[in-house]
């Protein structure tokens, strides 16, 4: 099998597209070189993802011309995570490759990251960029915070990936997360692997990822670090703090107590500790209750959810055998 044009797809390449009216038509040409001669079917999402210079028309050209390609378009840019969403939705593979337009990685390599996954060694598979590059000092130090936090032994998380299907599933739809898509999965039990990727400085238009970022990404990291951690117990964490503050408040004003009756020294700002210590653990010790509260909502959610997906994978399978 080589580049579909329907029917039945093993391989779709999820492609986000902001302003690369440049580089999409290199682009796709390589996609044709690269995956005509594999043994399985591929298709090709591109996402134009809010463009503001000619991608639109370029893409519907490029869509005349290649069968395999599928172009999804937003209206305003919404971002990397939104735009594997889209593509995911209407892309038919079962296996999904995220890959930037920007050809600083080789559309050739596709494969390499691919045959893990149809092998049955992985179910998600990460590159590792090989090469000097810009942002290779904050691209570092994020994957040593990303190996202490989440102790996943993979080089580097933030490049190409090539995941299953159902992987997208596990990774929650918010801005920026598909960062986190490799420790997410791997948190619920995806087999995780890595395979080298040539990075190459970019050809054509400016990357979209300044040093503003930065702190963006420091917030997210805790918040996902946060969420695996605590998200199904947020009681262990507001209600263990919130006893530790309330006791604290215990002890001090046990030692106030002590010092104004025993000692005749009145101190008033031992009071007021008190009191924010015994408020402050009482607060954190509710909020660890309400967020147990929603926690186990979602968990309800969840499992609604898991029962629709598998009521509507029954009556596709029926569907099929009628058309039989």
């Amino acid at each position: 099998m080589t580049l579909a044009s329907g029917g039945h797809v093993d391989v779709s390449v999820l492609v986000p597209a902001k302003d690369e009216a440049e580089n999409l038509p290199e682009f796709l040409r390589q996609c044709k070189e690269a995956l005509s001669g594999v043994p399985y079917s591929c298709e090709v999402v591109v996402v134009n993802d809010g463009s503001e210079d000619d991608t639109a028309a370029v893409l519907e050209r490029l869509r005349r011309e290649h069968p395999f390609l599928h172009v999804v378009t937003h209206r305003s840019r919404q971002g990397i995570a939104d735009a594997l969403r889209s593509a995911g939705e209407v892309a038919r593979g079962d296996i999904f490759v995220f890959y930037p337009a920007d050809l600083q990685f080789l559309p050739s390599e596709i494969p390499l990251l691919v045959e893990p996954i149809r092998a049955g060694e992985a179910d998600i598979v990460t590159g590792t960029k090989q090469g000097e590059y810009e942002k290779a000092l904050v691209s570092g130090v994020y994957n040593m915070f990303c190996r202490w936090l989440f102790g996943l032994r993979v080089t580097d998380l933030n490049a190409v990936k090539a995941y299953r299907r159902e992987v997208m599933a596990a990774v929650p739809a918010r801005p920026d997360w598909h960062r986190f898509m490799v420790v997410i999965a791997a948190a619920d039990g995806y087999e995780v692997t890595e395979r080298p990727v040539t990075l190459l400085p970019r050809r054509a238009g400016e990357s979209k990822f300044g040093i503003g970022r930065i702190p963006v990404g420091v917030m997210d990291l805790l918040s996902v670090w946060f969420q695996l951690r605590f998200g199904r117990k947020p009681l262990l964490f507001f209600g263990v703090s919130g006893a530790i503050l309330f006791v604290l408040g215990f002890l001090v004003g046990v030692a106030s107590l002590i010092l104004r009756f025993g000692f005749g020294m009145g101190f008033r700002p031992l009071l007021d500790l008190v009191m924010v210590l015994v408020i402050s653990g009482i607060a954190l010790f509710g909020f660890g209750f309400i967020g147990d509260m929603l926690a186990g909502t979602r968990e309800e959610l969840r499992s609604v959810g898991r029962s629709v997906e598998q009521l509507v994978g029954e009556l596709k399978r029926e569907r099929s055998e009628r058309t039989k």
